[in-house]
């Protein structure tokens, strides 16, 4: 769909998208009809182009991803906008700015730990972070005294949880349910991570006591010939199993 052709409430929406990188974007794909990671990297020197196309989803434009050939025969990734029918509410102008006293409430909340890692972190490491994921559900329901909808991550279970959800299948599904009952969203209570069938616990080793107790572990792993995971569910399954028999 050439620019001319795009309904006029579309073109409005678009003139709302805010962000340096997000307008290159749009004003690209409505000069060209699309913008491929090659002018991303090379004529605007973004290093990480789908970041660039990701602030504009954000800002509830849809974008469509697809692949073409490159002048000298790549296979790259190329973006162009979406059925205009699918502009989402409530994602217009991009993430709302939290209040200080909001992340305050979570970090007091979770007393200071990370939701996933269950580390424990100074107020300035964590990060607020939907449980639903911003994609998925904006931040229509956003209220400064309901924190219910929100956590507070740390920098590298973000990071894990942003890629674990855009690698997910209903990051095209976009079924509010299926986010509501993944471990990303509920760390305590889920039945599924990412769609799939699975159960996971992230541990976190931190001060003296523990990082002597993870060295044993380690040792013991490596003289067992096992991974550290599987070393430690060995170790997991053999306690269960021992004091089940106590009650049997």
């Amino acid at each position: 769909m050439s620019a001319s052709e795009l309904p006029p409430e579309f073109r409005e929406q678009l003139n709302h998208v805010t962000g340096r990188r997000s307008r290159i974007v749009v004003e690209h794909i409505l000069e060209h009809g699309f913008i491929t990671t090659d002018d991303l990297e090379q004529i605007y020197g973004y290093m990480h182009p789908p970041r660039a196309v990701r602030d504009v989803r954000e800002q509830g434009i849809p974008i469509e991803t697809y692949r073409i050939r490159s002048p000298d025969g790549r296979n790259i990734a190329a973006y162009r906008f979406g059925n205009p029918e699918e502009v989402r509410e409530g994602q217009s102008g991009g993430r709302i700015t939290f209040p200080r006293k909001f992340k305050l409430a979570l970090f007091d909340q979770q007393d200071g730990k990370c939701a996933i890692c269950n580390g424990l972190f100074a107020n300035r490491e964590l990060q607020i972070d939907h449980r639903i994921p911003y994609e998925i559900a904006g931040d229509v329901n956003y209220s400064e005294d309901d924190t219910t909808a929100y956590l507070l991550l740390c920098g590298s279970c973000n990071r894990a949880k942003s890629w674990s959800c855009e690698h997910c299948p209903n990051w095209q599904g976009k079924k509010e349910i299926v986010c509501r009952e993944c471990y990303w969203a509920q760390p305590t209570s889920y039945s599924h991570v990412a769609t799939r069938e699975v159960r996971r616990a992230d541990l976190i080793w931190k001060g003296e006591d523990e990082m002597r107790t993870y060295s044993h572990i380690a040792a013991s792993s490596t003289q067992a010939k096992q991974s550290i995971p599987d070393y430690i569910k060995g170790l997991l399954k053999d306690i269960i199993t021992s004091v089940v028999r106590l009650f049997v």
